[in-house]
Formats: C-alpha cells, sequence, structure tokens
C-alpha cells in the first residue's frame, strides 16, 4: 500500500514487467510471476495477486460468525471450525480429532518421540516451535509479556495472567474443606 497509495491494483499492474501484466499464466511448472516486495515467484496471475494480500494487510475474508478477518480465504474456512466444532483431521493411534492438519502433525509427535525444534544456544529439542520460542526466552531475558497497571514484565503469558490476580483479587482456587 504504502508504494501505490492504497491501491493493490494499480501496483499488480503498474510495476510488473511487460509481459506479466496481462494476466495469462505461465506454462506449466515455470513461475514467472515474482512478487516485487519479497521475490516469491508464482506460475499464475491470481497465485501472485492472492500472495500480495499477505504484503497490503488487507483482510478481504472475513467470518460472519465474529467480524474476525483473513487474508486467504483457506485461513477464514479454518477457522469456522471454531464456531462449526468440525474436526476432520484424526489420529490413528489414539482416535483424537484436531480441526486443522498442523495440529494433528504437532500431536503425532507425542506418539513418535519427534523433537524437530533445537535451541541454537543449548542444543534442547522441542516437539513444538512454541515451547522453543518460549525456551529461548530463557536465554535472551527477553519479557514481552507487560502488566497494564504495574508495568511488570512476564517472559510467559500465563505468568502474566496469574499475576494480574493481584490487581483483581480474583481468587479462582477455594479448599474444598
Amino acid at each position: 500500500r504504502h508504494h501505490c497509495n492504497g491501491d493493490i491494483r494499480q501496483r499488480e499492474v503498474s510495476h510488473l514487467p511487460p509481459g506479466r501484466q496481462t494476466g495469462k499464466n505461465s506454462p506449466p511448472g515455470i513461475k514467472s510471476h515474482s512478487c516485487p516486495f519479497c521475490a516469491k515467484t508464482f506460475g499464475q496471475t491470481c497465485q501472485l495477486k492472492t500472495h500480495l494480500l499477505s504484503h497490503t494487510g488487507e483482510k478481504p475474508f472475513e467470518c460472519k460468525l465474529c467480524n474476525k478477518r483473513f487474508v486467504y480465504k483457506f485461513c477464514l474456512a479454518r477457522h469456522q471450525r471454531i464456531h462449526t466444532g468440525e474436526k476432520p483431521f484424526e489420529c490413528k493411534p489414539c482416535n483424537k480429532r484436531f480441526a486443522s492438519k498442523n495440529n494433528l502433525t504437532a500431536h503425532k509427535r507425542i506418539h513418535t518421540g519427534e523433537k524437530p525444534y533445537e535451541c541454537e544456544q543449548c542444543n534442547k529439542r522441542f516437539a513444538q516451535r512454541g515451547n522453543l520460542a518460549r525456551h529461548q526466552r530463557t536465554h535472551t531475558g527477553e519479557k514481552p509479556y507487560e502488566c497494564a497497571q504495574c508495568n511488570k514484565r512476564f517472559a510467559q503469558k500465563v505468568h502474566l495472567t496469574k499475576h494480574l490476580r493481584i490487581h483483581t483479587g480474583e481468587k479462582p482456587y477455594e479448599c474444598e474443606q
């Protein structure tokens, strides 16, 4: 948007090299449509147009139930499973079901023991990328979660959530005795 005054169509047409503005597709296997922002290439103009949305911040696909917006149609479809409860991906060993293929893939590592994400500092391995990112903060000292009331910072969101109870007075656990 910065380069074309907010009009992505102008950017697509006026800044693509000659021969790539016609909307015609490349021969099979040839990726001749280049993104002017990141140099990724695509075989079809429509693929490039869809990709360009990731650079503009435009999110044309909206969930009718919660108004959340998405860059890609497939992301909207995946999101809508939150509302429908649909879980089409099943783990064969334990029959647990998931709303996304990525969640199933991560879950399967419980059964296989695979830990593909490795900390470059200490070589500790993790089954999920998010767990590696959280671990890496122990090395960097980064504390990205800040309390809006007292500005105290935390490395993990769960620690901020617990801290907020100091300010709200919430005491969620009660002794049964």
